[in-house]
């Protein structure tokens, strides 16, 4: 019989064209390094051109990998000026169904919708009713132009979201429609909006608790929602559904990893333990 992972990743990993070239990217190669550092196993169902050299940077963190084909891999380009960030996608993959899910992933405990170019069926939430399901948002709330120059986009389904346990969005995400926050909150069991160096809010039942997170001096912010929302389901599991113990393990693997660049910013195994061995001290306490 084929072993039911642990924790389940649902979405595209990316190439970022950067100076050096294409890089591998997106929340499913961030959230595989966190759930591997948790020794938690991890599958991951994503889409990228046929023969795609980057995902050999994300087997050695998936136990089970499943690669939809496409004509392209899903690929961004991001532009800083002075007036901020543009961001393009060059390229889009092959859109994930419920039917893309195998069979035996169907009771896995952990499930992560992880979107970034609107490739998730939302109606995969409906599929896990015995998991432990989070969303993180952002890539329901983009579309793109017809030059791929990637805006907003509202989104808001409360069917979808009643069979979401967990929402984690950054601020940034919702800036044109800050009013989004109440509106998830009103819906969502456990929502968690991040906000940087500032902390965060996290909404349970829709009654707000502000979190902190360590400070620390920052080298690069990418990936840092990723580490912070694979720390978060992780740590639950690990700490008896414990969330605002969670919370705390989370924000401090979110604040060490943007002292380090890319990938290599996700947590290692050892600061793994070092956050939950604070937690559990901090319970007893």
């Amino acid at each position: 019989m084929t072993k039911i992972p642990d924790y389940l990743l649902i979405g595209h990993a990316t190439a970022d064209l950067t100076p050096n070239g294409r890089v591998l990217g997106g929340t499913v190669s961030y959230a595989a390094r966190v759930v591997k550092a948790f020794s938690l196993s991890t599958g991951v169902l994503t889409s990228a051109a046929q023969n795609e050299p980057l995902l050999a940077q994300l087997a050695p963190y998936a136990d089970e990998m499943i690669v939809l084909p496409a004509e392209a891999t899903s690929t961004f380009e991001n532009i800083y000026s002075a007036t901020g960030r543009i961001q393009y996608l060059r390229g889009a993959a092959a859109r994930i169904e419920t039917s893309d899910i195998p069979p035996h992933w169907d009771n896995a405990p952990l499930v992560h919708l992880a979107p970034l170019t609107d490739e998730v069926d939302p109606r995969i939430a409906h599929h896990f009713p015995d998991s432990t399901v989070m969303l993180t948002l952002q890539g329901w709330l983009r579309r793109w132009d017809a030059d791929g120059r990637v805006r907003f986009k509202r989104w808001f389904d409360a069917d979808v979201l009643r069979d979401i346990d967990i929402v984690v969005f950054s601020e940034e995400d919702i800036a044109e429609a800050p009013e989004l926050e109440q509106e998830f909150a009103g819906v969502v069991r456990h929502l968690l909006v991040t906000r940087a160096e500032k902390g965060g809010t996290y909404y349970r039942n829709g009654q707000p608790i502000h979190y902190t997170t360590p400070q620390v001096e920052l080298v690069h912010p990418t990936g840092a929602g990723d580490v912070f929302a694979a720390g978060l389901l992780c740590a639950m599991h690990v700490l008896g559904n414990d969330i605002e113990a969670a919370i705390g393990v989370a924000a401090r693997l979110a604040s060490t990893s943007v002292t380090r660049l890319g990938l290599e910013s996700a947590p290692t195994a050892d600061e793994v333990q070092a956050s939950l061995e604070e937690a559990r001290n901090r319970a007893t306490n």
